[in-house]
């Protein structure tokens, strides 16, 4: 469970999450996503952790400046999935595919692999 503040409420450092007591508030965007968010000095003053944080808990981390823009701190594995998923999104030849596929496998049209080819796509 991920603690959030409401616009104008303050809370307890003691509420949170061991691995929350870092972060300075939790941002949700229009489209239900959330996103812990931290000062640049507390990032800086803390950059072991939250790196730490960020790669074993597949959780971003929005950072913010006083003077210039904000940036978000994500795990190479994570930006790589994102760019593929980008990529996947954007081919609507691709995009075009996965729908047929899906109407095929809806009606149980679809090709169903023997035993054996399944034995060796799963290398069972």
């Amino acid at each position: 469970m991920r603690s959030s503040i409401q616009e104008g409420q303050s809370i307890s450092l003691d509420l949170l999450r061991s691995t929350d007591i870092m972060y300075g508030v939790t941002v949700r965007f229009n489209s239900g996503a959330i996103m812990d968010s931290v000062s640049v000095n507390k990032f800086r003053d803390n950059l072991k952790t939250f790196v730490e944080q960020i790669v074993t808990e597949h959780v971003p981390l929005k950072v913010t400046r006083r003077s210039g823009e904000d940036f978000v701190v994500i795990s190479a594995d994570d930006w790589e999935r994102e760019q593929e998923t980008l990529y996947i999104l954007q081919n609507q030849k691709l995009m075009k595919q996965i729908s047929t596929s899906l109407k095929s496998h809806t009606k149980g049209a679809g090709y169903k692999p023997a035993q054996d080819e399944l034995d060796e796509i799963t290398g069972i």
